[in-house]
């Protein structure tokens, strides 16, 4: 039984360990436009156009941003009709290990339009 619930817990601790996927003490903005926002559980997703300087097509990047679960950014006062797509936001957090993915582990988010702010730090 003992073996059963260490081998039990070993999945949960691996889906809880950003530093698995993402450069944990590296720190990353990007600014752009949201195309979606994936409310939901276990963790929320902003998927997100960053405008490519370096392209000389002028094309736009796809990122995807991983954020907290549902529950907890409700309580953070953040909900599935907080951010729309066409919102242009700036998003600081940690980059992903693979930069062709194009992930970053969300840690601020700021709407220059209306102030809107969330910052991981001062909850």
């Amino acid at each position: 039984m003992i073996v059963g619930a260490l081998i039990s817990g070993i999945p949960a601790y691996a889906h809880h360990s950003f530093a698995a996927t993402y450069f944990e003490d590296k720190t990353l903005t990007i600014e752009g436009n949201v195309v979606e926002f994936d409310f939901r559980n276990p963790h929320s997703f902003l998927t997100l156009e960053i405008p490519d300087d370096g392209n000389a097509e002028g094309r736009a990047t796809t990122w995807l941003a991983e954020w907290r679960s549902a529950g907890r950014l409700l309580n953070d006062g953040v909900s599935k009709d907080t951010l729309h797509p066409g919102d242009h936001v700036i998003v600081t957090g940690s980059p992903g290990h693979t930069a062709a993915e194009h992930k970053i582990h969300l840690k601020k988010i700021n709407r220059p339009a209306d102030g809107f702010h969330w910052d991981q730090g001062k909850r």
